[in-house]
């Protein structure tokens, strides 16, 4: 018999297991029309749903880096989205605020530890174009010859990404 156990809010007949696992519900379902009650064997099991082994917010850099492989250029909105994926990257894996990295028209960040600055142009700036972004950022050039090659624009004393690059997620997850 299943206990039933009150809500905080006040409603009686909650049913705690059922309100809980109901993302396992779903997973567990045999034919759409069917849903079924996750059973107290099946809560000791683990479930790990399948996943894609690539982020999928990395989905959009895969997208553009394989287009510039097969040399087509990647749509804009594409583009759009592996720039700012990837300089949220670098915003999380390097947090601050005396640099800013800008990539126009797509975005910008404030990172690298350090004193910041709060009005007009900050002192430490580096500013790309998208495609040297995501080439610099995925370790396919390095930055010493991306600035040799006047692709990048530094100022600033603090304005060397190298120590930073390719960029890694913040999490445990590989180098994109």
């Amino acid at each position: 018999m299943r206990s039933h156990v009150k809500n905080p809010s006040g409603i009686d007949g909650y049913d705690l297991a059922l309100a809980f696992f109901t993302a396992a519900n779903y997973a567990l379902v045999v034919c759409p029309r069917e849903r079924r009650r996750v059973l107290r064997s099946e809560l000791t099991r683990s479930y790990c749903p399948g996943v894609s082994a690539t982020p999928p917010e990395y989905e959009a850099v895969l997208r553009v880096l394989a287009a510039l492989d097969a040399g087509v250029e990647p749509d804009r909105t594409t583009l759009r989205a592996a720039v700012r994926v990837l300089l949220a990257a670098l915003a999380a894996a390097a947090p601050g605020r005396s640099v800013e990295v800008r990539v126009p028209p797509y975005g910008a960040v404030q990172c690298i530890p350090g004193p910041r600055h709060t009005r007009g142009t900050p002192p430490n700036v580096v500013e790309t174009d998208p495609l040297t972004w995501l080439e610099i950022a995925t370790g396919r050039v390095t930055w010493a010859d991306a600035v040799n090659a006047g692709r990048i624009r530094a100022s600033g004393n603090r304005a060397d990404l190298s120590d930073h690059l390719p960029v890694r997620s913040a999490g445990p997850a590989t180098p994109v």
